[in-house]
């Protein structure tokens, strides 16, 4: 145990310490906001100011949920900076070519083109950016270009766009849509204009856009071949320390009756039945609005027919659909931590419940509050600054406004309090449960803390340096320590059911964590490859990102002990569906965040197929998949832990299991990664702002693959309205014809 606390603490301290420093050469080397962008006859076609306050009307009116920069955000709408780049390269083509020989770019014959294609490139690659002044200066061509776009844009934030799925008046304002311009000419200048002294852009040449020589980076190519390299030899070097350091013990002493009938429930326990009520009602309200969701992508601005646009746009049921996910996701395993707080210590500490209660109630709060402010602000209805702290921050996961946001950190910190007041009193005693419980603190500190760096940017911070911190919550919160706490939690209900001995789970529960966070920490860094970042981060993130698949490969060694473990004893059989969730959870880890997932984090994968629907595929097998089924398997364990003697609808549970599970399944090989694939081969063969764009995707073939998702959606849909049915059950139903005693059930 000793090796093992050493080896999980250096991981830790070596690992930060390395994300910060490589935080500090992001923030120094991040894209300049020019103070001015002047022409070079001298007109001032932005002034101080509006390029950061564009970001501001961006994401007020959803933000990544409208589309993407940089390839991070929704999938239906375009990637701004590439339909930018794209539109102002075409348009400086034919300017040139009129001025030059009279006629379009298109007409001219191929050794003509070459020599405008020349000038474009060397125009919008060249760095006039003048760091003593502040002011970058562009050539005027590039302010009609502006211009141009301006009056595209405002023709479709204004007036609606069906194709990209945007609402009427989403956006009118002449002022702020100009200044909602001013940004995305700033993002797309960015990918292409090179850095000081060097070749590549600030975004390492993405988007791919072959007019202006965006192509990959001798970095992005090279560094996938090594991340290739340390996938293999860390599969190989795993296996060796996993025989090792995780050797197989009998399992002795396992009781001969289930320890949990007859088990006492305390006040805090049973007030836990009211969180899972409300993750049963947030799942289900989470599929409806991503059944709307997936639909607005073929008909736009309607529900078969329903304008429900005009009520509910795209923005809103996106943004509620995925962060209405986190919320039941959470909700369920910070439900299942407080259940087993009494069982740690043996007691209920004084005023435990009124904590679990005011807990509840804050999450409430935060939840309805924050889905209210985004509404409000998407539809233009908070005035001044009131869309940043209330409504809608418009970056994609934590899109909720700044008070909510701080309220859901509080809200985590009492949760904190609420878990150390049972498993401080239980680490003081000197038994063979310590270094299980060191861990399980230790994991908990880090979900509700590692939550804040969600607080530490700004209204006016760089888009950059927010997507630095963003991707410390989304990914560290939820792939690092989330996963951590989850495998302890697991330990300690096996142990309490006496099928694994404390100690042994404490190792088991410590490898795994030490495996996880060697790669998952610094992986956070695959994120980051092409937002604006040096070139060390996609260096990094592309080592780590491939050691994240690592433990994922030998995760049906977890699932195979797992169901070993269900068989210890005749009771277990009672556990059998809690057992298979588990499995379940193995499964999606290795298909959904490990085939998945390292499908598109490799850099020149990456490259290609950021903000595609090869990303949903990883999203909906990774959130949901590994996370979304284990924290249904936390519920299941507690309900079946407050009645241990309830006999289940077998049929039913086992009904909803495999349509959830087959109906994921299909909703990704049906539609998700066959559209994923082919806008993977469009943004390789023409550019990445062809496979976003609405001709493309409005076509025939894409429509129809579109269409197809409804197959898998609505399997999955039926497997969770049984699922539901199911839980609702057991919270409700009272019927004690249907409990037998111990003794008869262990013969059952």
């Amino acid at each position: 145990m000793k090796k093992l606390w050493l080896i999980f603490g250096f991981i830790i301290f070596v690992s930060f310490a390395t994300l910060l420093w490589i935080g500090t050469e992001i923030f120094r080397e991040a894209p300049p906001i020019p103070t001015q962008v002047v022409t070079t006859d001298g007109k001032v076609l932005i002034d101080e100011g509006e390029i950061s306050n564009g970001q501001n009307v961006w994401q007020a009116l959803g933000g990544m949920q409208v589309g993407s920069i940089w390839g991070h955000g929704s999938y239906v709408a375009p990637d701004w900076t590439a339909d930018y780049l794209h539109s102002e390269a075409v348009f400086i083509l034919n300017d040139l070519s009129n001025k030059e020989f009279g006629k379009d770019h298109s007409a001219l014959d191929l050794e003509q083109q070459a020599v405008i294609k020349q000038r474009l490139k060397t125009m919008l690659r060249t760095n006039n950016y003048d760091a003593a002044t502040g002011k970058l200066t562009i050539e005027p061509v590039r302010a009609e270009a502006f211009e141009e776009n301006l009056k595209r844009y405002t023709d479709v934030f204004s007036n609606g766009n069906v194709d990209y799925a945007i609402q009427k008046d989403a956006q009118s304002d002449p002022k702020k849509l100009r200044q909602m311009n001013a940004f995305f000419f700033w993002t797309a200048w960015a990918s292409a204009a090179n850095r000081p002294n060097q070749t590549i852009s600030y975004t390492s040449n993405f988007p791919s856009e072959p007019l202006v020589d965006n192509v990959p980076t001798s970095s992005t190519i090279i560094w996938t071949g090594v991340s290739v390299i340390a996938l293999i030899a860390g599969i190989g070097g795993m296996i060796w320390f996993f025989v090792a350091m995780r050797k197989d013990e009998p399992y002795e002493d396992v009781p001969e009756y289930d320890p949990l009938i007859g088990m006492e429930l305390t006040p805090s326990q049973k007030a836990t039945v009211k969180y899972f009520l409300v993750v049963t009602l947030l799942f289900l309200l989470q599929i409806i609005l991503g059944v709307i969701t997936a639909h607005y992508g073929v008909e736009g601005h309607g529900f078969y027919g329903i304008p429900l646009a005009d009520y509910l746009p795209y923005v809103v049921t996106r943004t509620w659909h995925v962060q209405l996910g986190i919320f039941w996701i959470a909700t369920a395993w910070l439900a299942a931590g407080i259940f087993i707080g009494p069982i740690i210590c043996g007691y209920e500490p004084k005023y435990q419940k009124l904590g679990v209660d005011i807990l509840f109630a804050a999450l409430l709060v935060v939840v309805l509050g924050s889905m209210g402010g985004q509404w409000l602000s998407v539809m233009n209805k908070l005035d001044g600054d009131l869309w940043f702290w209330f409504g809608h921050q418009g970056y994609e996961y934590i899109d909720l406004g700044r008070v909510w946001q701080a309220a859901l950190f509080v809200g985590l910190l009492l949760w904190l309090a609420l878990i150390l007041r049972t498993a401080i009193p239980a680490f003081k005693k000197n038994d063979d449960k310590k270094s299980l419980l060191l861990l399980y603190m230790i994991s908990t500190a880090g979900i509700a803390l590692f939550y804040a760096p969600g607080l530490f940017w700004g209204m006016k911070s760089h888009i950059t340096v927010v997507e630095y911190w963003r991707w410390w919550v989304v990914h560290l919160w939820v792939e690092g320590f989330f996963e951590v706490f989850a495998t302890v939690v697991i330990a300690f209900m096996f142990a309490r059911l006496g099928i694994v001995r404390p100690n042994l789970a404490a190792k088991a529960a410590l490898l795994s964590g030490a495996i996880y966070l060697s790669g998952g920490i610094l992986g956070t860094l695959h994120h980051l490859y092409f937002a604006g970042t040096p070139t060390i981060a996609l260096a990094f993130g592309a080592v780590f990102s491939a050691l994240e698949i690592v433990p994922l490969t030998l995760v049906g060694f977890e699932a195979v002990e797992n169901l070993h473990r269900s068989r210890a004893t005749k009771w277990l059989a009672q556990y059998k569906w809690v057992i298979y969730f588990f499995v379940a959870v193995a499964f999606w880890n290795l298909v959904g965040a490990g085939i998945f997932g390292f499908m598109i984090n490799p850099p020149i994968a990456l490259y290609y197929m950021q903000g595609l629907n090869t990303t949903a595929v990883h999203a909906h097998g990774a959130l949901y998949g590994v996370y979304g089924t284990l924290g249904l398997a936390l519920m299941l364990f507690v309900l079946r832990a407050i009645q241990p003697e309830r006999i289940w609808n077998e049929k039913l549970i086992s009904f909803s299991f495999w349509t959830i599970n087959g109906g994921l399944l299909m909703m990704m090989l049906l539609s998700l990664l066959p559209i994923g694939l082919l806008q993977t081969y469009e943004s390789v063969s023409v550019g990445y702002w062809s496979s976003r764009s609405a001709e493309f995707m409005q076509t025939g073939v894409m429509q129809y693959l579109r269409w197809m998702r409804v197959v898998g959606d609505t399997v999955f849909a039926v497997g969770a309205v049984a699922f539901v049915w199911f839980a609702l059950d057991l919270i409700f139903r009272k019927d004690k014809k249907e409990e037998v005693p111990a003794g008869d059930l262990a013969e059952a």
